[in-house]
């Protein structure tokens, strides 16, 4: 059995969706048993904040982050509900929350305002932010710098190092995920391989986001022991290694007890 330094953390894993929900102690077990200690459990919209909530509070090792993701951002963000959700239970982050130009939804137009409240919120209360970006690097990247210093994590990072670096300048964390575990992913790997490995944490984003050999949604948190593999393989490393090295970050990101 693993010690604890050398126990996993799944940063990023949806356990209110299905069909992780619908199963939830079979699929804690099953994580538990892969050597998974901790599970982060962002929120998508204000609807699902209390799904968030109950599933933490019935699992010490499950820690909440509530948000707005950008997908929703036209459903708006009551800040002073947020704020007084978040003091309300052990509340790790705000998030998920970010920009997002890929999807046929909500412009940016829509998503900056959202996005930039809920930056101010997440540094009134001292959290860090779970960040969501697609096709939007740039002016993400220049909102986070114009809005003032923010700890946190750029979450499913699958770019290259040059974008590595201008997030990591701006001190925060990157997320890497499944993607790192597709042999042919091959700027996905070399960004991998380039990050300090005291700024990664590990993710499974499941169970939406798959991973070689897991198709999407049927992804589960006990596969970032997958990463976790892949990343030690990309390092010439240990997966006990790089457990210790990660979960030490996850632990100071979150304040994690």
């Amino acid at each position: 059995m693993p010690t604890s330094d050398m126990l996993l953390i799944d940063t990023h894993v949806h356990l209110d969706f299905e069909p992780l929900r619908r199963d939830l102690p079979a699929v804690l077990a099953r994580a538990r048993a892969a050597g998974v200690g901790g599970f982060v459990l962002p929120a998508y919209a204000a609807g699902g904040w209390d799904a968030v909530a109950e599933i933490a509070a019935a699992h010490d090792d499950v820690f909440p982050a509530l948000g707005v993701h950008p997908w929703k951002a036209h459903e708006g963000v009551d800040i002073d509900a947020l704020r007084d959700r978040l003091r309300a239970c052990r509340t790790v982050a705000v998030g998920e929350i970010g920009l997002d130009t890929k999807i046929e939804g909500p412009g940016l137009d829509v998503q900056l305002p959202v996005f930039r409240d809920q930056l101010r919120l997440a540094r009134e209360l001292d959290l860090p932010v779970i960040l969501h970006c697609r096709g939007a690097f740039d002016k993400f990247i220049a909102e986070l710098a114009a809005e003032g210093p923010v700890r946190g994590v750029v979450h499913a990072f699958s770019r290259g190092p040059e974008l590595a670096r201008r997030i990591l300048d701006l001190g925060l964390h990157i997320g890497l995920g499944g993607a790192i575990t597709r042999p042919r992913a091959r700027r996905s790997r070399h960004g991998a391989g380039d990050v300090p490995l005291d700024s990664v944490v590990l993710e499974t984003d499941a169970p939406g986001l798959g991973m070689a050999g897991i198709p999407d949604g049927e992804n589960e948190p006990g596969n970032v022991r997958a990463v976790a593999a892949a990343l030690a393989e990309l390092r010439g490393m240990t997966v006990d290694e790089i457990a210790v090295e990660t979960t030490r970050n996850a632990r100071e990101l979150f304040r994690l007890s």
